[in-house]
C-alpha cells in the first residue's frame, strides 16, 4: 500500500500551509498528492502550483468535476498539466452534486452514469490525438448541420495513457468505475464495509475483461495521531456532518445513502435534518464514534498501525491521509508519524 496526502478544498488562508504539506510528503517519500473541487478553487491551478515546486510527487485530481468543463477543455488540461510536470498527473472525476451541479454550473444533473460514460469516452479520445467524433445522448461532435470539424488535440502527452479515476459512492458508480477506470477515489472508506463496495468493482472488471491486479483503490482517510480517542474524533466529526448532512439535496444524497448502508441509517437521518437547518454543531455532535473510528485513523502511532494493516488486507492500493490535526507544525507532524505507522504496519509496497 502506497502512501499519499489529501489536502482536500484548498482554502483562502492555508495556501502556504498545504504547500508545506506537499513539499513535506515529497521529502518523505510520498507517492502523491490530491487536491479537490467544489466551488471555491479550482484543481488543475491548484495541481500546477504544487507540480511546479515538486519534482517527484504524483499530482492527483481528486476530482475535476464533470459538469465544470467540456470532456476537450479538460483532455486540454490534463496533456498540459502532465506535459509540464513530466507525466505525474492522476486524472479524477466525478459528477459532483445536484446543488453544485445545477447551482453553480448550470447543467441538469440527470442521468450521471451516462454522462460519466460519454465524458471518459471522449476525454480518451483526446487524449489518444484522434479526431475528436462522438455521437452520444449528452455529446455530440462536431454538431451537426453546422460549421465544426472534428478535431485533434495539438500537443502529444509525454504518457501514452494518463490514468483515469473515479469517484464512486452508490453501487452503480462502483460497477462504472470498475469497468472504466483505472482506479477509485473512495470517501468513508472502512475495513468493515470497503471489500463489499470492492467486490462490485471487481465483477464489474471481470465482466469487461480486466483484473483488480492494475486498478488503484485510493482511500481518502482522515489522520489525527494522538492518546485520546475522543479528542482525536472532535476534529473529524464536522467533516463528516457536512458530507452526511449537507452535500446533495435532502432528497439526493449520496454520502448520507453510503453511511445508511454502512449501518448508520438511522444517525445519518438525524444528521441531515440538524444540519440542513443549520444546526452544525448539534450535526456533527451526532457523528457516532464508531463512524468516525471506522472511516479515519485516529489514535495513538501503534493503533494507527494497525488499522493500515486492516485497510491495505481490505484491499486498499493507495491510502490518500488528511490531516486534521489544529496546528500547522502538528499537521506537518502527521505526516512523518504516517509513514512510521506504515513501516511498523508492514503493509508498506515497493
Amino acid at each position: 500500500m502506497k502512501l499519499a496526502l489529501n489536502l482536500g478544498y484548498w482554502g483562502t488562508d492555508n495556501e502556504a500551509a498545504n504547500l508545506e504539506l506537499a513539499v513535506e510528503a515529497e521529502r518523505l517519500g510520498y507517492d502523491s498528492v490530491w487536491v479537490a473541487e467544489a466551488y471555491g478553487s479550482d484543481v488543475p491551478s491548484v495541481l500546477a502550483w504544487i507540480g511546479a515546486r515538486t519534482t517527484t510527487l504524483g499530482l492527483g485530481a481528486g476530482i475535476m468535476q464533470i459538469p465544470a468543463r467540456t470532456p476537450a477543455m479538460a483532455a486540454m488540461t490534463a496533456a498540459t498539466i502532465d506535459a509540464l510536470s513530466g507525466g505525474r498527473l492522476r486524472l479524477g472525476f466525478g459528477v459532483s452534486g445536484p446543488q453544485v451541479s445545477e447551482g453553480w454550473h448550470g447543467v441538469r444533473f440527470d442521468k450521471p452514469l451516462v454522462r460519466t460514460r460519454e465524458y471518459i469516452d471522449i476525454v480518451r479520445l483526446a487524449l489518444a490525438r484522434q479526431r475528436v467524433r462522438y455521437d452520444g445522448q449528452f455529446y455530440e461532435l462536431p454538431l451537426p448541420d453546422g460549421p465544426g470539424k472534428a478535431l485533434m488535440l495539438t500537443v502529444h502527452p509525454v504518457r501514452d495513457e494518463i490514468p483515469i479515476y473515479l469517484a464512486a459512492v452508490g453501487p452503480r458508480n462502483l460497477a462504472l468505475a470498475g469497468e472504466i477506470a483505472d482506479g477509485w477515489l473512495a470517501v468513508f472508506f472502512s475495513r468493515r464495509f470497503g471489500p463489499e463496495q470492492l467486490a462490485t468493482i471487481a465483477e464489474a472488471r471481470t465482466a469487461s475483461g480486466r483484473s483488480m491486479t492494475d486498478f488503484d483503490v485510493v482511500a481518502c482517510t482522515p489522520l489525527v495521531v494522538g492518546d485520546d480517542l475522543e479528542a482525536m474524533a472532535e476534529p473529524v466529526r464536522g467533516q463528516a456532518a457536512l458530507y452526511i448532512g449537507g452535500m446533495g439535496s435532502k432528497r439526493e444524497n449520496f454520502y448520507n445513502q453510503l453511511a445508511g448502508r454502512m449501518g448508520y441509517a438511522t444517525e445519518a437521518a438525524q444528521i441531515q435534518q440538524r444540519y440542513l437547518a443549520r444546526d452544525y454543531q448539534g450535526a456533527a455532535a451526532l457523528v457516532p464514534q464508531g463512524f468516525i473510528d471506522d472511516t479515519a485513523l485516529i489514535g495513538p502511532i501503534d493503533r494507527i498501525a494497525e488499522r493500515m494493516a486492516g485497510l491495505s488486507e481490505s484491499g486498499v492500493t493507495t491510502l490518500a491521509v488528511m490531516p486534521m490535526a489544529g496546528t500547522r507544525e502538528e499537521r506537518l507532524r502527521s505526516l512523518s508519524h504516517a509513514v512510521e505507522a506504515l513501516d511498523r504496519s508492514g503493509a508498506a509496497s515497493g
